[in-house]
């Protein structure tokens, strides 16, 4: 993996050392209004985070690849990830603190995460799940050219009655 440029954000491949930093970003309570909760100390993210670091999923079929995001001030605002699969699919995740929402860094960040997806990866067809309650990720997808998926690929993908399924094609360099 590869250190990403999104005009003033640096986009580091994720590590272990980033553990400390990243577990006060994701104890940020506005993150869990939909699901999930944060971790439960710096020492299990550590240990989440060095899994992570080999890069592939335990049946070696996914590529996992996970970014933290860096601020010109040093500070760390959150995360984008994806899971690579064949066939040049990737499905999308991110996560940042409250009080980084609405200044388009997520934003720059996944662009960024696209761009390498399709250049490094060869990616061309991209999935997101979220919540149909949240309607601040909804609208950012949406602003990336996410558009909600048929109902046959809702129920192929399994995915629960109160999310939703987003989609959308990358052109691959």
């Amino acid at each position: 993996m590869r250190t990403l440029v999104a005009g003033d954000l640096v986009l580091e491949p994720q590590l272990a050392a980033h553990a400390e930093a990243m577990f006060v970003v994701l104890s940020d309570p506005a993150i869990y209004a939909y699901e999930n909760e944060p971790p439960w100390s710096v020492n299990e993210l550590r240990q989440r985070f060095t899994e992570l670091e080999s890069r592939l999923s335990p049946s070696r079929k996914e590529q996992w690849l996970n970014w933290v995001v860096r601020l010109p001030d040093g500070r760390l605002a959150g995360y984008v990830q994806a899971t690579v699969r064949s066939g040049g699919r990737a499905t999308i995740a991110y996560e940042f603190a409250s009080a980084f929402w609405g200044r388009g860094y997520a934003r720059r960040s996944l662009e960024a995460m696209f761009a390498e997806l399709a250049a490094r990866y060869d990616v061309s067809e991209l999935a997101a799940v979220l919540k149909r309650a949240n309607h601040r990720s909804l609208g950012l997808l949406q602003r990336l050219g996410f558009t909600l998926a048929t109902p046959q690929a809702h129920a192929q993908r399994e995915v629960e009655r109160d999310e939703h399924l987003m989609q959308r094609r990358l052109r691959v360099p």
